[in-house]
């Protein structure tokens, strides 16, 4: 039994085949999917698969940071309405992106902000995007953190140092099909941290692990991520599965 705590169903390239997809991952063992949204745009599509799979499929509610443009506002404003009318598992993906486009740096932080206030207000976890602004994510965790704030940095890639920092504020690390590369430094961060602060993810349809990697990923490569942090602390790809699904079920509600 595996969980995939961030993937993104609702894309063309995985919804086109969704059936298909769907009993791959069952049949690996990949039995529970986390669903970040995007902006307005993806929620139909998020939740078509959520209602259609509800004991597998599981829909978040957020502003992803690279969407956050002149019109976050009105965003900010759509995902505070479906907050109200439905239930969730976790305000996400929320957080700051670096790497594409600082021109709305400010409004990306205070968008992040702002939704944090939400997932607290509405007792949720959060899923956080955290693209060459680790450290700063952190910070804006540790101030809201009031005892009551959970949740994932998603597609960790900070250093050993900031993955301490993550698990002192009682947030958990994502590990995805990046572990699999041989250039990531995932593994040294496993080591340190240990199971007990990560949880797995696929990202999908991107980064996905190797023998796939440049391809398009999908949950159902979740065992592939397992079995290289099963190699690195030296257990079963199974043992791995168990305890990071353990881990997403202290997570999510």
């Amino acid at each position: 039994m595996y969980t995939d705590t961030h993937t993104h169903l609702y894309d063309e390239r995985l919804l086109s085949e969704e059936d298909a997809m769907m009993q791959r991952c069952l049949d690996a063992g990949v039995t529970k999917m986390y669903m970040p949204n995007c902006d307005s745009g993806t929620i139909a599509g998020m939740l078509h698969l959520a209602d259609k799979w509800p004991q597998h499929c599981y829909p978040m509610m957020g502003l992803h940071p690279t969407y956050v443009k002149e019109n976050y506002k009105d965003e900010l404003a759509i995902v505070e309405k479906w907050l109200g009318e439905r239930k969730f598992y976790a305000v996400g993906e929320i957080g700051l992106d670096y790497y594409w486009d600082i021109t709305f740096k400010a409004q990306q932080i205070e968008a992040f902000e702002q939704q944090i206030d939400r997932a607290l207000k509405y007792d949720l976890p959060i899923v956080i995007h955290s693209r060459e602004s680790t450290q700063d994510c952190i910070d804006i965790v540790r101030n809201k953190q009031n005892g009551k704030l959970k949740g994932i940095f998603h597609c960790f890639s900070g250093s050993v140092e900031q993955a301490k920092q993550v698990a002192e504020l009682g947030l958990y690390l994502g590990i995805g099909g990046v572990v699999t590369y041989k250039t990531s430094n995932l593994p040294e961060i496993i080591k340190e941290t240990g199971l007990g602060a990560i949880v797995l993810e696929t990202d999908a349809p991107y980064l996905a692990p190797v023998p796939y990697r440049g391809k398009r990923n999908e949950s159902s490569y979740i065992p592939i991520i397992a079995k290289k942090v099963g190699d690195v602390m030296g257990i079963s790809k199974e043992e791995v599965g168990r305890i990071t699904t353990e881990n997403a079920a202290r997570i999510f509600p």
